[in-house]
C-alpha cells in the first residue's frame, strides 16, 4: 500500500485568481455598503423637504440655528443638505455670505421666531466675526430673540455671544477671556540641522515684510513685533468695546478680568456678569421652545443656516425655473466677484486665486451688458506678484467700463491689496489685515544637504555665464544676488506706483513710509488713505448701485459655486477629471479637494490647527517660483 502523498500546494495561477476573486467579492460588498450609506444620507437630508425638487420649506415657529465651528469662507459652498459620510465632512465649509444673508432674511421672516447661537470655537477671521456680529445686532432691532449657549466659548465665540438677549453657559463649562496672542513658527533651526541654505531677497527697505522671517531668524524681528502688537491692540480694543456696550461692563473692568484670569470657572463668569445663567443643554432647548411658541410635546424646529439660505436664495441650481427666468430678465445686475485664497499663476479654484481664472470672471462681468457695476470681494494674503499684476490689469479695464468697488474681508494684504488698490472705492472692516505693500523672493539651495546627508553631488556645464542663475542646488555669488535684487526692487517700485496712482498718493510716501511691507489694520489703513470707508460687503454693493444710478437691482455672484453633492458624485465617477485637461480661458474649472493622509492629520493634531497653516504657508513660499507679494499667517485668538 502506497503511503499517503502530501497535498501539493496550489500553483501560482490558482493562488492569484483565488486572491483576485476574494478582492472582487470584497469590493462588491463594500460598494454595496457604501451605496446603502449614501442612500441613507440622502434620504435623511431630504426628509424635511416637502418636495425635493423645490426649495426647502421653513415651517412656522422655527429658530435659525447658527453653529460657526466649520471654516468660514467669504463665498460658501452652496448646499441644501449635508452628507454625513465619513471622510467627506471636512469638505463642508460655511460661507460668510450664507450666514449674513440668512440672518438678514430671518429678520423679516415670520416663520423664524429667533436665533440660537450655538457656540464653541468660531473658525473664522476677526473681520468675518465683525460682519456677523453687526448683522446680529441689526437683527435685534426686529425685537426677535437671540439666545446664546456654549459649553466652552473661545474669545471670538464670546464676542459674538454678547449680541444675544441672554447668554447661557454649560454648568461646568468655560469662557475664554484672557486676551489675544499671536504665535509664529520659525524654521531656521531645522534648516541648519538639515544643511539647507535659503537665499532671501526683499524689496529695498521692506523691513516689515515678515513672511520670510521664519527662514531667517529663530524669533520675530523688532519691526515685526511692532506691527503685530499694533494689530492685536486694534482687535482687542474692538472686542472690549463691543462686549462693554452689550454687557454693561466697563472696558477697564474687562481688562482687569483678562489680566487676572479670574474667569476660570462658570461661577466666576456668572458672578462677573459675563453670562446670565448656568444651565444644561436640555434646559436651553426648553427655553427656546417656550420663546418660539412650540406646542407641548413637539420638537424644537431648528433650521441650519445652509438649509435656510437655500429656502430663499436665488444662488442655487434647483430653484424654480420661473424664478430663474425672471432673474435673468433683470437688466440691472451688480456682480459680486469673490477672490479668496493665495494668488497663483494660471488656473485657480474657490480656495486659490488663479490669475487666469479670476481675470476671466472679471472680464465676464465687464462684458455682460446686464451687469451695471462690479464689487470685488477680496480675502487674500497675496502670493505671486506676476499673477497680481495680471489681475490688476483686468480690474483697470473693468473700472473704465463701469463702477468698480472693492470690499475687503479678513485679509487684503500684499498681492491681495495689489489687486484691490485701483478700485473706485475701497471698503474694509476695522479688523481687516491690509497693506503689506512689499515683495520678496526665496531661493532654496540643496547642494550642501545632498552632499552631507546623502552623498549626492552635482556638476554642470553651461553655454553662458549666468545660464544657471537661480539653480536650486548651488548658492548664488554676489553678482547674481545683485541681479535678482534689482529685479525684486523693480517689482516693488511697480507695486508702490500702482498703489500711489490708484489711491491718489505720492509715490515716495507709499514706497518709503506706508509700504515697507508693513501690515495695517482696517482703521489705520483708512487714516493712511489705503481704504476709503470702514464698512461691510453690503455697503460696498450699495455704493456700487449709487454709482451706477440703480434704484432696483439683482446681485449675482461670480464665480458659480459647484454644488458639493454634484462634485462629490463627480469625484466618485471621474476622480482624475481635471488632471490632464488643457487650461481653457473660457472655462473655470471646478474645485478639487486634497484629502489629508493619516500622518499629516496626526501632525496637524500635534502642532495645532493654527500652526499647520503657518507650516503650509512656508511650504508654499519655498515651492512656488517667481517674486512674491505675500503676507505671513498670524494666529490671533
Amino acid at each position: 500500500m502506497n503511503p499517503k502523498q502530501p497535498k501539493q500546494p496550489l500553483g501560482f495561477g490558482k493562488t492569484f485568481f483565488a486572491a483576485l476573486l476574494g478582492m472582487l467579492v470584497a469590493g462588491i460588498i463594500l460598494s454595496f455598503i457604501f451605496v446603502l450609506m449614501l442612500a441613507a444620507s440622502i434620504s435623511s437630508a431630504f426628509s424635511d423637504f416637502e418636495d425635493p425638487s423645490q426649495r426647502p420649506v421653513i415651517r412656522e415657529n422655527s429658530v435659525l440655528h447658527l453653529t460657526l465651528d466649520r471654516e468660514i469662507t467669504d463665498q460658501g459652498p452652496y448646499r441644501e443638505f449635508e452628507l454625513n459620510i465619513p471622510g467627506f465632512e471636512e469638505d463642508l465649509k460655511q460661507g460668510l455670505n450664507e450666514i449674513v444673508e440668512s440672518i438678514k432674511h430671518a429678520k423679516t421672516d415670520d416663520h423664524i421666531k429667533g436665533i440660537f447661537l450655538d457656540l464653541s470655537n468660531v473658525n473664522g477671521g476677526w473681520a468675518s466675526v465683525e460682519s456677523i456680529r453687526n448683522t446680529l445686532l441689526d437683527f435685534k432691532k426686529s425685537k426677535k430673540f437671540i439666545i446664546a449657549y456654549g459649553e466652552v466659548m473661545d474669545q471670538k465665540a464670546y464676542y459674538l455671544a454678547t449680541t444675544a438677549n441672554k447668554i447661557y453657559l454649560f454648568s461646568t463649562g468655560l469662557i475664554q477671556h484672557t486676551g489675544l496672542y499671536s504665535e509664529l513658527m520659525f524654521f531656521k533651526g531645522m534648516l541648519d540641522k538639515l544643511d539647507l541654505d535659503i537665499t532671501i531677497i526683499r524689496g529695498s527697505n521692506n523691513k516689515f515684510k515678515s513672511a520670510v522671517e521664519p527662514f531667517m531668524y529663530e524669533k520675530m524681528s523688532n519691526a515685526n513685533r511692532v506691527q503685530i502688537i499694533r494689530m492685536q491692540q486694534v482687535v482687542w480694543q474692538q472686542v472690549l468695546k463691543g462686549i462693554s456696550t452689550e454687557r454693561g461692563i466697563s472696558v477697564e473692568e474687562l481688562e482687569r478680568l483678562a489680566d487676572s484670569a479670574i474667569i476660570k470657572n462658570p461661577q466666576a463668569a456668572l458672578d462677573n456678569k459675563m453670562v446670565d445663567e448656568l444651565v444644561y443643554r436640555d434646559q436651553v432647548i426648553d427655553i427656546l421652545k417656550a420663546k418660539a411658541g412650540s406646542q407641548k410635546g413637539k420638537k424644537l424646529r431648528l433650521v441650519k443656516a445652509g438649509r435656510y439660505y437655500a429656502s430663499f436664495s436665488e444662488n442655487r441650481k434647483s430653484y424654480n425655473l420661473l424664478v430663474k427666468a425672471a432673474r435673468n430678465k433683470n437688466k440691472n445686475k451688480i456682480a459680486v466677484i469673490y477672490a479668496t485664497g493665495d494668488i497663483i499663476d494660471g488656473v485657480g479654484n474657490h480656495e486659490r486665486i488663479g490669475s487666469v481664472t479670476l481675470s476671466n470672471e472679471i472680464r465676464k462681468a465687464r462684458l455682460n451688458s446686464t451687469v451695471k457695476a462690479i464689487v470685488l470681494r477680496v480675502d487674500s494674503p497675496g502670493g505671486s506678484a506676476l499673477a497680481s499684476e495680471v489681475i490688476w490689469r483686468e480690474t483697470q479695464l473693468a473700472k473704465k467700463a463701469k463702477p468698480f468697488i472693492v470690499s475687503m474681508g479678513d485679509l487684503a494684504a500684499s498681492g491681495g491689496y495689489y489687486i484691490a488698490c485701483g478700485a473706485d472705492k475701497i471698503y474694509a472692516e476695522p479688523t481687516t489685515l491690509t497693506g503689506s505693500i512689499g515683495v520678496f523672493g526665496i531661493l532654496p539651495h540643496t547642494e550642501r544637504f545632498f552632499k552631507e546627508k546623502t552623498g549626492i553631488t552635482f556638476d554642470r556645464v553651461k553655454t553662458n555665464k549666468y545660464s544657471d542663475i537661480g539653480s536650486a542646488v548651488r548658492k548664488m555669488d554676489e553678482v547674481e544676488y545683485k541681479i535678482i535684487q534689482e529685479g525684486v526692487d523693480e517689482i516693488y517700485d511697480q507695486f508702490t506706483l500702482r498703489v500711489a496712482q490708484g489711491r491718489g498718493l505720492e509715490h515716495a510716501l507709499v514706497k518709503d513710509s506706508i509700504g515697507e511691507g508693513r501690515v495695517w489694520m482696517g482703521t489705520d489703513a483708512k487714516m493712511l488713505g489705503l481704504v476709503d470707508e470702514i464698512g461691510s460687503l453690503d455697503m460696498a454693493v450699495e455704493e456700487a448701485a449709487r454709482r451706477a444710478k440703480l434704484k432696483t437691482y439683482t446681485v449675482v455672484n461670480y464665480p458659480e459655486i459647484v454644488d458639493p453633492f454634484e462634485e462629490f458624485l463627480e469625484r466618485l465617477t471621474q476622480p482624475n477629471k481635471h488632471e490632464d485637461e488643457d487650461e481653457d480661458e473660457s472655462k473655470t474649472p471646478g474645485s478639487t479637494h486634497m484629502k489629508e493622509d493619516l500622518l499629516f492629520s496626526q501632525f496637524k493634531t500635534l502642532i495645532g490647527e493654527g500652526n499647520i497653516k503657518a507650516y503650509r504657508s512656508a511650504l508654499n513660499l519655498i515651492s512656488t517660483k517667481g517674486v512674491k507679494a505675500a503676507l505671513p499667517y498670524y494666529i490671533v485668538n
